[in-house]
This record gives C-alpha cells, structure tokens and sequence, in this order.
C-alpha cells in the first residue's frame, strides 16, 4: 500500500472504463507501456532541462546520449517525448506515433530492444480511446517529497496497475505477479542485504525484485544495490518484468528460457533465492533436463515442485537462503521420489522453516500454498543461533483478511508476526528472550521429531493444538438456539420454493 493508493485507484478506474471490449490480457500491454512510456520521458525531461539550464558553463549538449547513459537516464528521441506525443492525441495517426516512438526508443537504447509493445496502430485498437489514455496517463506527475527527492509515482502506478491486471484475468493473472503480501513476506523473512546477490528462477514481471530493493532502500536509508539475476519463460510477462524493473531504476540480468530446461545462469551461485514457480506443472520431462541438478533424487515427469526446490538450492552459495512458494501438497507428498527427495533434504539439514498460508491469497489458484525457506548452512554465525537438525514449523492459516468475494491479504501485522517469529527463533541474541513455541501458531521441531512423522512437513503435524475456550454457555441452551435458527431458515426456505413456482406458473411452466 503506498501513500498515492486514492490516485492509483482513480487512475486505475479511469482506465479500465476506456478498455471498452478489449479483453485484460491484451489491454494490460496496452496500458503498461504507456505508463512506461510516460516515465521515461519524465526522467529524461528532468534530466535535459539541467543540462539546458548549465549547457553555458559546462558545454554539455541536452541532446547527446552520452549524457543521459552516464546518469543511467534512457535516451528519448524527440519523436518519442511525452510532449510530443500528447500534443497528438486526438490524431487518427496516434496509434502510428505510438509505434514509430517505441522502435525509437528501442534504437536508441540497446537494453529495452525487443522489450516494448509495438502494436498501437492495429485497427482494433479505438483510437479516440487511445488519445483518451494518453491523456489520463499525462495527468500523473512526479510529485517532490518532503526529502526533496522525486518520488517515483510512476513506478507505484505501474505496479498496482500489474495487480489490477492480474485480479481481472484471473487464472492467467497469476502466470506474472504474485500478490503483493505473498512477496513482501517471502522478503521480510529473507530480510536481504546491500551487496548481496538475488535470483529468482520464474521471475514472472518482477515484484520479488521490486520489493527486495525496497526493503534495502527502507532499512539501510538508502538504495540497495544488490545483484539481481532472473529468468522468465513467458516472452510478454519477461517483457513486463523488464519494464518494470526499469521503471524503478533496477538494473537486472533477466534472461529469457525455460529456467528447469534451460538454464540460462548455470554457474550462478546467490545469497538469497526468492521464488514462486508454478504450482504442481507436470508437463516436464525431467529426465532430459541436465540431471546436475538432482542431487538428492530426480524428481517425477509429473510434478516438478522438487525439480524446482532442487535446482533453487543449487543456486545457493554456502551460506545462501531461499524463500519459495509451493503447493501444500510437497508438504507430505509420497509420488514416486517425491517422498524420498524430501528425506534427504531434511537429513542434509538444508530445511529451516515451512509456513502453511492461508487459503484465497492467490489470484490464479485456489491450491492451499506453503513457504519453503531452505539454508545452505545452519550451523550459526556472529548474527544467527546454530540451528542444525531444527526446523520451524508455522501455521499461518488462521491469518488473512479478505479484501474482496474472492482475495484474501495479510496484512503488515500478519506478515510482522511470521516474519518476527522465524527472526527470533534464528537470532543469537533473541532466541532465548523472545521465541517461544505457540500453541496453534508455531514449534520448534528436532530431527527426531520429524522422522518420527516420516519426513513429512505439514506444520499441523507439529505445533501444538489450540484449546478452544468455552463460551459459558449451556449444551442444551445452545441446540434450543440452534434449532431455532434452522428452523427459521427451514421456513424462510419453504417460502422461497413457494414463490419461485408461482412465479414459473404465471408464464406457463408450473412444477
């Protein structure tokens, strides 16, 4: 949630009333790049009215690229200027000068080459409501904090418009963004550090990298320069990610590939691993994938979760951690190897925490989900406690709030509590004064405990059961309201049937 979210939604209801008839999955494209249009060409209007401003005793030239690739600013041609192009809107052409400024743009910076929409002027498209966005999206401005420092509302449009985009097309929604709380606590738990280097195997558009810069830039007061490394199988959402990494001034290695295929970082190792691959995918045929990877048993040809949790702990620097999303059933599932990878995992020690999450928080899936965060090593360090042979086990699914018929969230408090209780349980200093196991909440489980319940990592299995207080209330007292109330529903229900065949007699069609 940002402090501009009354903007986002009006921009966002704005927006959609132009869609018209256009379905989502096409609009979104529509949308996102002129939103990523409009931002930079801000950047590069700041940027050219400085250099105007002291061309005179600094002999720079406003108009040479040089200038803006040293300041990491995109190069925006003078066909392709927001200016430009609003003064054109109402044009039946716009949809022309749409396209010709985006292959501009893709000139003129080798980095976005292949990566903008470039389909505005089909014939499909309504060009009056094209020149109708155009000026919406000219209405959003970058606003000066009270720091001085322009805050990037383009940015935060653009990812909130991702969200809307997923939440309207549903199951395909989820094929490029996971929801924004599921990110944020997968990035508070991991709690990444300046300097250090992130990957994320099924990248989709971005937001497990969005949110790990932003977790630095808020807790080291300043922008977090971490490596990013990522690869997405889909050509449209892999254009999506690196326009949204761009908008926010991420600099990224995103590759384009089928990541269990065909790794395209087959040597990279990572501090951190932040991932939320597809759930159950079982159109994989494991066995031609390279088998390197398997080194704790190759997965079945008909769920490539443990082809995922494998190949993310290849990636893992000796003292590296991963944080992924999974369905419930890797939990205890006992398909083919899948039982006996989990074993060996677990007996490698490389298992810290599970988190069973709350139903309804996905977009794309009604799948129950779970947190794997796996560790290179436990064994403890200045900062963290040993925690060899332990495994947290959390059980998150009484959280959540639902925010719609359909979505659920957790909140900042939902999330602070996870994430506080997997801190303290690691921490050298706050072990001892502040984890505690929890009835109903969380348990600190040993080895011995886990292969008593052969291997399997559903947190139920461990965490203590919560009494359910009395209401005070007597047994008999409470059937007398309860039948009462049934019969109350019983009758109500008898009046309804009665209606409805009234009304199906009064056009001919008694029951």
């Amino acid at each position: 949630m940002t402090d501009n979210l009354e903007l986002e939604k009006t921009l966002w209801q704005a927006a959609d009333k132009l869609r018209n008839n256009m379905d989502a999955a096409e609009y979104k494209h529509v949308v996102l790049g002129l939103i990523f249009l409009k931002y930079i060409s801000d950047a590069f209007d700041e940027l050219y009215e400085q250099l105007k401003a002291t061309e005179a005793e600094t002999g720079a030239d406003p108009e040479d690229k040089d200038e803006y690739t040293a300041e990491r600013v995109f190069y925006v041609p003078p066909q392709a200027r927001w200016k430009w192009l609003q003064g054109r809107a109402k044009l039946p052409t716009i949809g022309k000068d749409i396209d010709d400024a985006m292959d501009a743009i893709e000139k003129d910076n080798a980095t976005l080459k292949g990566v903008l929409p470039k389909d505005y002027a089909r014939p499909a498209l309504d060009k009056q409501r094209l020149g109708e966005l155009i000026d919406l999206i000219g209405s959003i401005t970058l606003s000066k904090g009270k720091d001085g420092k322009g805050k990037d509302v383009l940015g935060f449009v653009f990812e909130y418009f991702l969200g809307q985009f997923a939440d309207a097309e549903g199951k395909k929604g989820g094929q490029f963004y996971t929801p924004q709380s599921i990110v944020k606590i997968l990035v508070d738990m991991l709690a990444p550090e300046p300097e250090k280097r992130v990957y994320d195997g099924a990248c989709g558009s971005g937001g497990m990298f969005v949110q790990s810069e932003r977790f630095i830039e808020m807790h080291e007061h300043r922008k977090g320069k971490i490596s990013i490394f990522g690869q997405e199988s889909n050509p449209t959402t892999y254009k999506l990610a690196k326009m949204n990494l761009a908008i926010r001034g991420i600099d990224a290695k995103i590759e384009l590939g089928d990541t269990l295929m065909n790794d395209k970082f087959p040597e990279l190792k990572v501090d951190y691993v932040i991932a939320n691959p597809p759930f159950n995918v079982s159109d994989y045929n494991i066995n031609k994938a390279e088998t390197h990877k398997w080194k704790y048993g190759v997965p079945p040809t008909g769920n490539a979760n443990y082809a995922w949790l494998q190949l993310f702990i290849s990636k893992l620097a000796p003292y590296g951690t991963a944080g992924v999303v999974l369905a419930n059933g890797s939990m205890s599932s006992e398909i083919a190897t899948e039982g006996q990878i989990r074993k060996e995992l677990i007996e490698n020690d490389l298992v810290d925490c599970m988190v069973s999450l709350p139903s309804q928080l996905f977009y794309n899936t009604q799948i129950p989900a779970c947190l794997w965060f796996l560790a290179r090593n436990k064994e403890g360090n200045s900062k963290f406690r040993n925690r060899n042979n332990e495994i947290l086990f959390i059980d998150a699914r009484e959280l959540g709030t639902m925010i719609s018929r359909k979505q659920k969230e957790l909140s900042d408090k939902d999330i602070a509590k996870i994430s506080d209780t997997y801190h303290n349980w690691r921490s050298k200093t706050d072990f001892e004064a502040n984890y505690k196991d929890i009835a109903g909440f969380c348990k600190s489980a040993n080895i011995q405990d886990i292969r008593k319940n052969n291997y399997i990592l559903t947190p139920g299995r461990y965490i203590d059961f919560k009494e359910v207080e009395e209401d005070g209330q007597a047994f008999d007292e409470k059937m007398t309201e309860l039948t009462t109330k049934l019969s109350e529903q019983m009758q109500k229900e008898n009046e309804l049937d009665d209606a409805i065949k009234e009304n199906l007699k009064k056009i001919g069609y008694a029951i």
